[in-house]
């Protein structure tokens, strides 16, 4: 645990001085210790960002820790940039450590209420959040996770987008920073043979299972080999909502985005520290 609030400081520290980000001389927490409580309550609490905040001042690690509500709005002035910067890095680190050049994509689903609760929601709004599950023949009301692994499962790009929008229009936002021959592997809901095509001319190769009335089917060959690798993704999903509690507590939607990120970047630290 030490190792781990230590990396997550350590991180964040040297980001900002990479950054040539300077604190004012008269806050009482430097913006690394801020950066830290919410990753350390995500690793370890929950994401209980006033668990975090009690451990981390009782244990020495912040002598100088801020009240609950003071914490929580230098947290929200916070740039999103450099949380998406943070992933990104770690994610550079995951490619060069990635020889076989071979990703997975896939969504997990982040509900903020069960349906009979969606009237009364005031997170989200809209049904554009109420989406579907396939594999467990439910709808759920919130957010999904656009996550892109390596072949060892460790994360390299995501995209937040409401629970109604599609695998495919997601997997179109992603930066796709890989190396040129890189093979992305993804389930049925990834066809889209003109996405394949502009990818392959990028020098990517999408490779999604196919349809059963594909105009472009695989063989029985590619596809046992291509299975195995596509459901590793299940496995770092696995990890990723082992850390989540039965509820997300949030009060804004931008403190919602706020934690799953967090969430995420946590597990990046994981696979990091492996």
């Amino acid at each position: 645990m030490q190792d781990t609030i230590l990396t997550i400081y350590c991180l964040c520290a040297n980001l900002l001085q990479a950054l040539a980000f300077q604190d004012d001389p008269q806050v009482q927490l430097s913006t690394a210790e801020v950066l830290t409580v919410p990753l350390v309550a995500a690793a370890f609490f929950g994401g209980n960002l006033n668990q975090s905040r009690q451990f981390l001042h009782e244990q020495g690690y912040c002598p100088q820790m801020l009240s609950e509500s003071r914490l929580n709005r230098r947290l929200h002035a916070v740039p999103t940039e450099l949380w998406q910067t943070l992933f990104g890095l770690l994610g550079q680190v995951f490619k060069a450590h990635n020889a076989s050049a071979t990703y997975v994509v896939d969504s997990l689903p982040v509900p903020v209420c069960d349906n009979i609760r969606i009237q009364r929601c005031k997170l989200l709004r809209g049904e554009a959040h109420r989406g579907y599950i396939a594999s467990k023949r439910r709808y759920f009301y919130g957010l999904r996770v656009h996550l892109l692994v390596t072949a060892t499962g460790e994360p390299v790009e995501f995209v937040l987008a409401p629970g109604a929008t599609a695998d495919i229009e997601a997997f179109k936002e992603f930066a796709l920073d890989l190396p040129l021959g890189s093979t992305i592997y993804a389930d049925k809901a990834y066809n889209d043979y003109t996405w394949e095509d502009v990818l392959h001319a990028a020098g990517l190769t999408l490779q999604p299972q196919r349809k059963k009335n594909s105009k472009r089917p695989l063989s029985l060959c590619l596809e046992f080999m291509a299975y195995p690798v596509r459901k590793r993704i299940e496995t770092s999903f696995s990890q990723l909502t082992a850390r989540f509690p039965k509820h997300i507590h949030a009060v804004t939607p931008q403190g919602f985005v706020l934690k799953v990120v967090c969430f995420l970047l946590a597990f990046s630290i994981e696979c990091l520290l492996r």
